[in-house]
């Protein structure tokens, strides 16, 4: 039998791996806070065995949903193939794919529409133009930044996120009303959306602002947060082309089953397209 001793000092140097690999903040802590899961389930002397990850992974199916287990189980793994204990790592569980986004989780236009008006009624006009900014474009919270005032000038932004470099545009209609609002308050370069001091805005700032709509919007506070305006996008965007491998590029994913997710539609939709077959005699 495969074993091994895992120490806070090994990932503490798995952490300092993941940054050199140039992987996001956000994916190094989510990885970190995993493992660390682990490291806090093993024995006190922290050995490490197939059989203990077995266990790990049961006792984390009767606390998280599936999808939640794979996800720190991938990390978990990932750090097991660092340590040289690849023999100890544990299969995913099988989750058969979602045909249908759940209707009471997912943004829709009419509810983003009351938002965005709800942030103007508030006189947040910088929280207004920023969701619409990502709901426009389709980018991740975390990239606001790379929305500036040099990038609004030329009608598009360059994002270098988890690796990867990609060209996002904007459209005319977008770029008049960020260099309107740019010109207002003597934004003269760097990122639009930022703090008093100057600062990008935080993403957990941006996602507190967002809950802080939802009574003067009357939308669920479940659906509001930045990442669904992203699914907005795509799943508008995906509406009108059709072109998966496009979608793909503009969401900056690495994989099309990733942007897949972003696609689905409710089951009422699907229900009004098939009454549409008119195949009932």
């Amino acid at each position: 039998m495969i074993t091994g001793e895992i120490t806070m000092e090994l990932i503490e140097r798995y952490e300092r791996h993941l940054f050199e690999e140039e992987r996001s903040k956000a994916t190094i802590e989510k990885y970190i806070r995993d493992i660390k899961k682990f490291f806090l389930f093993l024995s006190e002397d922290k050995r490490v065995s197939k059989e203990a990850m077995i266990a790990f992974k049961n006792q984390l199916a009767r606390t998280y949903k599936i999808s939640s287990v794979n996800s720190i189980l991938v990390a978990v793994n990932s750090f097991l193939v660092y340590a040289g204990l690849m023999e100890c790592r544990v299969k995913q569980f099988k989750l058969q794919r979602n045909l249908f986004c759940r209707k009471d989780q997912e943004l829709t236009r009419e509810e983003y529409l009351k938002l965005v008006q709800a942030a103007k009624s508030r006189d947040n006009e910088r929280l207004s133009l920023l969701m619409q900014t990502i709901c426009c474009t389709g980018i991740r919270v975390s990239e606001h930044q790379f929305i500036s005032v040099e990038a609004v000038k030329k009608g598009y932004a360059v994002i270098c996120n988890k690796g990867k470099t990609r060209t996002i545009f904007l459209a005319p209609e977008l770029s008049a009303r960020l260099m309107e609002y740019c010109n207002r308050n003597r934004i003269k370069n760097g990122a639009v959306f930022i703090t008093k001091s100057g600062k990008p805005l935080d993403r957990s700032n941006i996602w507190t602002m967002m809950k802080a709509l939802c009574k003067d919007a009357g939308v669920d506070s479940k659906k509001v947060y930045p990442h669904n305006l992203r699914h907005l996008f795509a799943f508008t965007f995906y509406g009108i082309e059709k072109d998966l491998l496009r979608l793909a590029d503009i969401l900056g994913h690495s994989s099309i089953e990733t942007t897949r997710i972003y696609t689905v539609s409710s089951g009422t939709e699907h229900k009004k397209m098939l009454s549409k077959l008119k195949l009932l005699c």
